[in-house]
Parts: C-alpha cells; sequence; structure tokens
C-alpha cells in the first residue's frame, strides 16, 4: 500500500517509526543518496527537492490515482490522517503535535544537522560554526528536556508523531557532543522511546540496507551529498 523511498538516516527512520507502529503495509524503495539515486527522474517526480524519504500511497483514502508525499513532516501528518494514529482528534491537542513536529522539521532536525556537518565531515574545522550549532544543539535539548518534565511524551502522555520526528535525531547525541545525563526527562523519554518494539524493528529495517554511507572514508559519497549545486534544467 506505501512505497517507501528510503535511506537510513534520521528522517529516513521518522517514516519507518510510524509504519512500524501502526502495522500499515509497506514496501521499502532505497534511495542511496551517496550514490547519487536521489537526482534520479523517477524519484524526482515524487521528490522535487531530491530530498528522502518520500512515499507513494498506492491506495489513498479517497479511492483515486495514487498519492506521492515528500518532505518526512508532511509525510508524517499525511500518514496520521489516514490512520487515524498518532495524532490527536481533540482541536487542542492536535495543535499541540502539529507545533512540535514543525520545531522538529524547522529547528531540532536543521541545527543537529549542521551540528553533524561542521563537527564531523566538513574538510576545514572552522571553530566558530561548530561551537555555534553544538551550543544551538544544547539549547533545543533544553528546551525539549523543559517541555518533558511532568510528561512521559511531548505532547502529555501519549505518543505522537512529534516523538518520531524528535526521536531519530537524539539516536547521535554523543556525536553531538551532548551527554543525556544533562537532561534528565529527555533521557528518560529517549530511553522509553528506544524500548518500543516498533522502535526496535523500525532500526532492524536500516540495518537491512547494505552500502551504508562512511562519509568520513568515502570522498565521493561526501561529494555527492555536499557538494550539490541546482539542478540542471
Amino acid at each position: 500500500m506505501i512505497e517507501l523511498h528510503y535511506w537510513p538516516t534520521p528522517n529516513g527512520h521518522k517514516i519507518t517509526l510510524f509504519l512500524e507502529e501502526t502495522g500499515l503495509p509497506y514496501a521499502i524503495k532505497p534511495v542511496n543518496i551517496g550514490r547519487g539515486e536521489q537526482f534520479a527522474p523517477a524519484f524526482l517526480a515524487i521528490s522535487p527537492n531530491n530530498r528522502m524519504p518520500a512515499i507513494v500511497d498506492t491506495e489513498p483514502a479517497d479511492g483515486g490515482a495514487p498519492i506521492s508525499v515528500f518532505e518526512s513532516g508532511a509525510i508524517l501528518q499525511y500518514l496520521a490522517e489516514k490512520t487515524g494514529r498518532f495524532l490527536p482528534t481533540d482541536l487542542r491537542r492536535r495543535v499541540e503535535v502539529q507545533e512540535w513536529l514543525f520545531w522538529q522539521v524547522g529547528g531540532l532536525g536543521p541545527m543537529l544537522g549542521q551540528n553533524h556537518h561542521f563537527s564531523r565531515y566538513a574538510p576545514e574545522k572552522i571553530p566558530y560554526a561548530i561551537d555555534r550549532y553544538v551550543n544551538e544543539t544544547r539549547r533545543l535539548y533544553g528546551v525539549l528536556n523543559g517541555r518533558l518534565d511532568g510528561r512521559d511524551f511531548i505532547v502529555d502522555n501519549d505518543y505522537s508523531i512529534a516523538d518520531m520526528a524528535a526521536y531519530p535525531w537524539i539516536v547521535s547525541h554523543e556525536a553531538q557532543g551532548m551527554d543525556l545525563a544533562d537532561f534528565p526527562q529527555l533521557k528518560a523519554w529517549f530511553e522509553r522511546i528506544r524500548e518500543r518494539p516498533a522502535t526496535q524493528r523500525a532500526y532492524a529495517v536500516g540495518d537491512t540496507i547494505k552500502d551504508k554511507l562512511d562519509l568520513a572514508n568515502d570522498a565521493e559519497a561526501k561529494r555527492v551529498l555536499f557538494g550539490q549545486g541546482a539542478a540542471k534544467k
């Protein structure tokens, strides 16, 4: 029913977390981002920003032609609406989930991604850039830690797409220069999600993908990922 165009990155893991939680049938269509497969015309037809993940729903609720969706936040919201799961119907709690979903896609993901880039992969170590993004990572961890005070999950005690969006970006906390012991509420939340059977299944899916990226030693993969220019018309 769901074709998932996927590579095992934090944004890719968001979608397998949802699919494994709901049991919605899906098929993985690997998109090797280190080999440039995100630029293939067939993929660009469903993800014009040449980023994965993307999905194709072959059986949309309206009974019409297949629907493609790109951008991980949009995919999570689409799947939540399709299944009636992990997005509250109550107006106020629904708004809260959407706020924190957009907080992740607009802040947590991009800032932690820049942390990874400048701390681990940039050919030149620029102290200003490293400090900037490590400090912003710490600030965002603090925001999430405060939000989780007295809550099991981001929106009260109900696991939602907001949690699924944020969790994969925290998995690499050590590489981001963060110690979860400094954020006890976040740490408890992280461990709570890590122990969910669906989380373990979702990450096992990623482990089945071959040709994992080794950006530290693969110059061509680094060129493909970090040397992207505008697509030629």
